[in-house]
């Protein structure tokens, strides 16, 4: 860590919806001053200065619904196949692979194995992984018939689920969770369309069972995230207290209403993308039209599209994450929500930038000091070289970032002179990217 002086740069700082002519100075991993215009400090003598040439400055992205364990699983029980030991490799790539795409902060909606993101994380903590700012979840906690049980009778078989039954196991899991060092906790409180036995509107766990387990994981200082797609799904989610609600797309009156008057505690995430993929994009593979149809996906994205716009309206606190990670929805193209969100839910690109910046940084933990430009901010920096207000496209894949900095370091360092390598993604395509020297 170092001080960087950036000048030369049009500022958008996730509070303000325009850019402006401005220069930031970074100090250690914070921003220590914003100053509008050009020229406005004096070359400090610590500092050095990078010249933006008249790029986008903005904060870090933030993914409000990762998983960096999904690593292309054409099958839910794909995961549970996968030994150990290639998935915590795989994973390990796909963190390097999203902080070169952008994105300086993951909220992880789940693990497919219990301690692979926690191991990932303190990696990335310790300098020894290149990655971004992780908050660790487990496994999807869910009921025997819920998503996430791949289970037969006649066969067992493993997927991203924990499987628990009732109230005491389900304080077992939780507490398992946060032996083994997670951050957050995830429920599959509903079911959803790629599951035969249990579509999106059957509510599979009780809001006695969810009840426990969230009291059980606030009690351990953990934040809550949970799928909840069915109308009932969505109020036991409420009434039980949980931080961070996933889909919610057949919402009713009821629901909206009740989430609206928690809108100042509670997080919502669409998580489209795996819906968009899989209605517009499926056959790519082998998800056809006649299938999409009978799993009702086209209905369902009707219901997201009407629920967000209605959540925008209300004044909910929405995060970008489209349940990236899957063979539908392969990792890297995560910031293709912003653009979801313009389209489909009616937001201003100035509104969608925000949902992927300083509300996902609000979800962090970190109010008003990440993905967003100010002093006392944490330095978490991407320099531009297209305009993302005009165009959000521009902010899939790495080829228009200049400089990615995490925490006051450079990842992608704008005046060159860094050793360029190849990296793949899970996905199977490539990126370049320069970076410093690795961590001794």
């Amino acid at each position: 860590m170092g001080s960087y002086l950036i000048k030369n740069v049009r500022v958008w700082d996730a509070i303000e919806d325009k850019a402006y002519p401005g220069e930031v100075l970074v100090e250690g991993n914070k921003i220590k001053a914003v100053a509008r215009g050009r020229d406005q400090f004096g070359l400090e003598s610590a500092a050095e200065v990078i010249d933006g040439e008249g790029q986008f400055l903005m904060p870090g992205m933030v993914e409000g619904h990762c998983h960096l364990s999904f690593v292309g699983p054409a099958r839910n029980q794909d995961l549970g196949e996968i030994p150990p030991e290639e998935h915590l490799l795989r994973t390990c790539r796909n963190a390097t692979f999203i902080l070169n795409h952008g994105f300086t902060s993951c909220y992880s909606a789940a693990s497919a194995k219990l301690r692979i993101d926690v191991v990932v994380r303190q990696e990335i903590e310790d300098g020894y992984l290149a990655g971004p700012r992780y908050r660790a979840a487990g496994p999807e906690i869910t009921v025997t018939g819920g998503l996430g049980d791949e289970r037969k009778q006649h066969m067992h078989a493993e997927s991203f689920g924990m499987i628990a039954d009732g109230v005491d196991e389900i304080r077992r899991a939780v507490r398992i969770c946060c032996r083994e060092g997670v951050d957050n906790l995830k429920f599959n409180v509903s079911g959803d369309e790629f599951v035969g036995h249990a579509r999106a509107e059957v509510v599979s766990l009780s809001l006695e069972e969810l009840t426990a387990g969230v009291q059980t994981a606030h009690d351990w200082g953990k934040k809550v995230a949970c799928h909840s797609r069915a109308a009932e799904s969505v109020k036991r989610a409420v009434r039980a207290g949980v931080d961070c609600i996933y889909h919610c797309d057949f919402a009713d009156e009821e629901a909206l209403d009740m989430l609206e008057s928690v809108k100042d505690r509670v997080f919502v995430g669409p998580a489209f993308g795996l819906v968009h993929n899989s209605v517009f994009e499926g056959d790519v593979v082998g998800l056809t039209r006649e299938r999409v149809e009978s799993m009702g996906l086209p209905r369902k994205l009707e219901h997201t599209i009407r629920t967000y716009h209605e959540m925008r309206r209300r004044g909910m606190r929405v995060v970008v994450g489209g349940d990236y990670g899957f063979t539908v929805t392969p990792m890297g193209q995560n910031a293709r929500d912003i653009g979801h969100f313009v389209k489909f839910f009616g937001y201003t690109p100035a509104e969608a930038l925000k949902c992927a910046t300083a509300v996902g940084g609000a979800l962090m933990g970190f109010d008003d000091e990440l993905g967003v430009i100010r002093a006392g901010a944490l330095a978490d920096l991407l320099l531009v070289d297209a305009d993302p207000l005009l165009d959000p496209s521009v902010l899939v894949g790495p080829s228009h970032f200049t400089m990615i900095m995490k925490d006051g370091d450079m990842f992608r360092d704008p005046r060159g002179g860094h050793a360029n390598f190849q990296l793949r993604g899970e996905g199977g395509h490539s990126a370049r990217l320069a970076t410093g020297p690795s961590p001794a």
